[in-house]
């Protein structure tokens, strides 16, 4: 099961090297990590999607618990069933000829992505989404000659205005028709258990 995972750690070299180690130690499938800088000086904000070979819940609450006794680590939070505002970046070269330059010109109007250059052989496009529409999209282009192609891994934040679609399917208690959940603490709703552990 796929769990994503936000960490902040102060600036450290050997930070990121050491939430890796323990990633791999705890045989968890790494599909990304992303590290930049963030909203407070001198800390890195770091995005983690990991594939957890086992559905239990227990063992990704295990898993922040470690990442958090980790050197540099300020705080962590599994934020899979949170309402998130999720994108990821994708570069395409695609070789085309004039049909296919036509083709994809109408298709950029539908998934609104960007074309960052272009000749008379190849297009560069540019695409910011969810990871599910850049996965729609990467599946209708692989017709065309790619050349090249470079994914950035995801960043996430949690909303706080309403739930997104995969909230409301697991957690069925929130009431969609007012977007709002009618428990007076949100952490009722989303991992009643987990913030023991934070």
């Amino acid at each position: 099961m796929k769990r994503i995972i936000s960490v902040l750690v102060e600036k450290d070299a050997g930070g990121l090297v050491r939430i890796i180690s323990l990633l791999t130690r705890r045989r968890f499938q790494i599909e990304s990590i992303t590290m930049a800088q963030c909203e407070r000086k001198c800390y890195e904000r770091i995005t983690i999607v990991v594939i957890n070979q086992s559905n239990s819940s227990d063992t990704a609450r295990q898993l922040t618990a470690q990442i958090k006794k980790l050197l540099n680590v300020v705080s962590v939070k599994d934020i899979t069933y949170l309402p998130l505002v999720e994108r990821e970046l994708i570069l395409i070269k695609l070789q085309v000829n004039v049909t296919e330059r036509e083709e994809i010109l109408n298709l950029a109007q539908v998934f609104r992505f960007k074309i960052n250059d272009i000749t008379e052989s190849t297009l560069i496009l540019e695409i910011t989404a969810d990871p599910g529409k850049i996965a729609a999209l990467h599946k209708v282009l692989k017709k065309y000659n790619i050349l090249q192609l470079s994914r950035s891994g995801g960043i996430a934040l949690t909303r706080e205005s309403s739930v997104n679609t995969f909230s409301l399917r697991e957690y069925p208690k929130f009431d969609d028709r007012v977007g709002k959940n009618y428990l007076k603490n949100t952490k009722d709703l989303f991992y009643k258990d987990y913030y023991k552990f934070l």
